[in-house]
């Protein structure tokens, strides 16, 4: 285990000891791997390793291709055995309180509904499902001293064409657990004008929206998210980088027009740097635009996407940074406050958020880093 440097570098304890905010987590991306061995045998799915180690070595290796489209197919496998109210309510349960291990202290847990169903389940069914398991997550969780707080973001997949009733749906559950909508699968060809009324009609509901966008795909992908989605967030927006020329190495930048728009309205970048080198999004974490993107003041933060595929953790995703891009812990607050100010949630709960969780963790840290 390391220790910190005198740098203000900390090391794995006070990073694990930190408070955490994760915005894009996936809940098919994150189920144990112990989990999806035991719900597979009961289901007769057939899986590509027989004990919890070796399945675990195989979603990271097959996640691991550079192609976000073979990232994408390991989900066949936890999707497969999430079928039921039982085992929804189960997986969301344990990817509460793992989470809550980690110092994570608000969450937003993606899914889509319209993958469950093969069981027999309704849309409404499965939320329902998804939900209990969620307090009955957070309830285990206080039991053991773990303060969280989790949100679903109900997602459509881009490939098909239920935008307009997963919309819907986030309406509906809006006032129960339900915190926004997203669209997710393959980006590349499947942008938010495929669609265009959904857009509208989430707006006039009042349910807060983020996109999965420059990842797979580029500039024509962020444009449209944060125009014709009116996103609230970018899932991802890696890809902001490519409208941004670097014209000196001391970090001197020429934005675009969209750079500008993007940073000028703030808008949050849910940046997942291990996720993002296993898609081919950047070579290394030296490399990642998020250190850039942090530098010229984006909002800037940082997640997950999908912790069985990537092997990852809110922990291990700091310390990557620490160890690979030179983060301090002052970089490490900035990332979390501005997740915190992002987060799907009203402006007093976020302001309490920051001020009576965040920083005090910050702060006891930070005292033994002296």
């Amino acid at each position: 285990m390391t220790t910190h440097d005198p740098g203000g570098r900390p090391g794995e304890a006070q990073i694990r000891a930190l408070p955490k905010v994760l915005l894009h987590d996936h809940l098919d991306g994150g189920l144990r791997p112990q989990t999806v061995l035991e719900l597979a045998d009961a289901a007769a799915h057939p899986l590509p390793a027989s004990d919890a180690d070796s399945l675990a070595e195989w979603f990271r290796d097959a996640a691991d291709s550079g192609s976000l489209v073979r990232y994408l197919e390991t989900f066949a496998h936890t999707t497969a055995v999430m079928q039921t109210a039982d085992n929804l309510a189960r997986v969301a349960r344990e990817a509460v309180l793992d989470l809550a291990a980690d110092g994570v202290v608000y969450a937003e847990q993606r899914w889509a509904p319209e993958q469950h169903l093969a069981g027999g389940l309704a849309l409404a069914e499965a939320v329902e499902a998804v939900q209990a398991g969620i307090d009955d997550g957070i309830a285990a969780a206080a039991a053991q001293g773990r303060f969280i707080r989790v949100g679903q973001l109900l997602g459509a997949m881009r490939q098909a064409d239920r935008w307009q009733e997963v919309a819907q749906l986030a309406v509906t559950y809006r006032d129960a657990g339900v915190v926004g909508f997203d669209i997710a699968g393959p980006e590349d060809g499947f942008l938010p004008s495929r669609h265009l009324p959904v857009w509208r009609y989430l707006a006039e509901h009042d349910v807060p929206v983020t996109i999965h966008a420059g990842e797979a795909a580029g500039l024509d992908s962020i444009g449209q998210a944060v125009h014709l989605g009116q996103a609230d967030r970018l899932g991802h927006g890696a890809r902001i980088i490519d409208d941004i020329a670097f014209v000196a190495d001391d970090g001197t930048a020429d934005l675009g027009r969209l750079a500008h728009w993007v940073r000028d309205h703030q808008i949050p970048l849910e940046l997942c740097p291990t996720s993002n080198l296993q898609t081919g999004v950047a070579d290394s974490v030296a490399t990642h635009p998020i250190t850039r993107l942090k530098e010229l003041d984006f909002a800037v933060t940082l997640n997950t996407d999908n912790r069985l595929m990537s092997r990852t953790s809110m922990t291990h995703e700091m310390q990557r940074l620490v160890d690979g891009a030179g983060w301090t812990l002052d970089d490490l607050v900035d990332v979390t406050v501005t997740a915190a100010w992002g987060a799907f949630m009203h402006h007093d709960e976020r302001r309490d958020l920051v001020e009576q969780v965040i920083l005090p963790g910050f702060q006891k840290v930070e005292g033994a880093l002296v």
